[in-house]
């Protein structure tokens, strides 16, 4: 249980398999009512035809460390009264079924802390130098790119064309 009266932010990269409960109870507090919780799980795809067995997850872990206190920062201007934020993330690889990230917020009340952990989660894949590699059962391997993050694909803006004026 984290300390009652004070606010902590715990984030942990980690090769081993995650711990929920070590995660709600970084987060639990005698003064909060609510504990929000998201688990990120591997899924089982199938993309081009291969099945996907696992993901293999690396990071840039100082910089990480680094936006995950901005990503604090802000649920904190944006909401309050959360009181604990805690944010465990794997690297490595991690198979199907398995969790790949854990995150869980205490809050007084419900509504503040499910509003951030969205918020926390969008942010993590769209900020935080974590990268992800599709591995099938093919034994190929993919790259893969977070649509939230602001570099990704379908985020870039098309080139423009030359109108018949300007040839």
């Amino acid at each position: 249980m984290a300390e009652s009266g004070g606010r902590s932010d715990v984030f942990k990269l980690s090769r081993d398999w995650l711990s929920v409960q070590e995660v709600v109870d970084a987060v639990g507090s005698a003064s909060c009512g609510a504990t929000s919780v998201f688990i990120g799980t591997t899924r089982e795809d199938e993309v081009g035809g291969r099945k996907v067995i696992g993901l293999d997850y690396e990071a840039y872990e100082l910089m990480a460390q680094s936006e995950f206190r901005k990503i604090c920062d802000d649920v904190r201007e944006r909401w309050p009264t959360v009181t604990h934020v805690c944010l465990h993330h794997r690297l490595g690889w991690v198979k199907v079924g398995e969790a790949s990230v854990v995150v869980a917020i205490s809050s007084p009340h419900r509504r503040d802390g499910q509003q951030a952990i969205g918020h926390v989660v969008e942010r993590l894949k769209g900020s935080v130098p974590i990268w992800k590699k599709e591995v099938y059962d093919t034994q190929e391997a993919s790259w893969k790119e977070n649509a939230e993050c602001p570099w990704a694909f379908h985020n870039k803006v098309p080139p423009l064309t030359p109108s018949k004026e300007n040839i």
